[in-house]
């Protein structure tokens, strides 16, 4: 698979030979929704926690008479009935996330990729980088280039002033290929790598 490589003024400065084995498989939907719930779960906190009968700060005492009140017998103020009373099986604190193969969670991140390529919004660049951490400027470039709804996946690590610029851009994302995930990829139209990410994400996933 050969794709041209663009620059941040949207002119093309070369090409490149992308691996079949990782962005041209078959899109199956079903792995990346698998990657993408394994996700979610995992950045869920599982602190919510309501308070059983045997939790509220209430007597244990009956609060009235069993017979002779004209009203149902009762024999604490803790019952789930009562204002302020114990909640019936409420959430606990848990963890929320699951286990996912690592052999898998490597398909998922392929198969996003590949989805990427074969939609048409995968984007080489030859780097990412600015001059100076100006928003001004990059924002002009991205629009030039279709990019305002992009995720940017550099090598090992991010240019600092392009990571600067790109922070108050709605809808623009950077991040190290060690970052790189189903989640990010999905959420984003377009996807933007450079040529050290492909090269870094090749090593990664063979």
């Amino acid at each position: 698979m050969k794709q041209d490589i663009l620059n941040l003024d949207n002119k093309v400065v070369g090409s490149i030979e992308l691996d079949k084995s990782i962005f041209g498989l078959e899109v199956c939907a079903d792995i990346l929704h698998r990657v993408v719930v394994w996700q979610l779960a995992r950045l869920q906190a599982g602190t919510h926690k309501t308070k059983g009968r045997s939790e509220v700060a209430l007597t244990p005492a009956k609060p009235f008479k069993q017979k002779g009140g004209g009203r149902a017998r009762q024999g604490s103020r803790k019952g789930t009935q009562f204002r302020k009373g114990g909640v019936v099986f409420g959430p606990v604190v848990r963890d929320h996330s699951h286990d996912l193969t690592k052999k898998f969670r490597k398909l998922g991140l392929k198969t996003a990729l590949s989805a990427k390529a074969k939609e048409g919004n995968l984007v080489i660049i030859d780097e990412a980088k600015l001059a100076e951490p100006k928003t001004k400027l990059l924002n002009e470039k991205l629009t030039a280039c279709g990019l305002n709804n992009s995720l940017f996946i550099d090598g090992k690590e991010v240019d600092t002033n392009f990571a600067l610029a790109s922070r108050n851009l709605i809808g623009v994302d950077v991040l190290p290929t060690v970052g790189a995930n189903v989640y990010d990829i999905l959420r984003r139209e377009k996807l933007v790598l450079t040529k050290d990410a492909v090269v870094c994400l090749g090593e990664r996933l063979k």
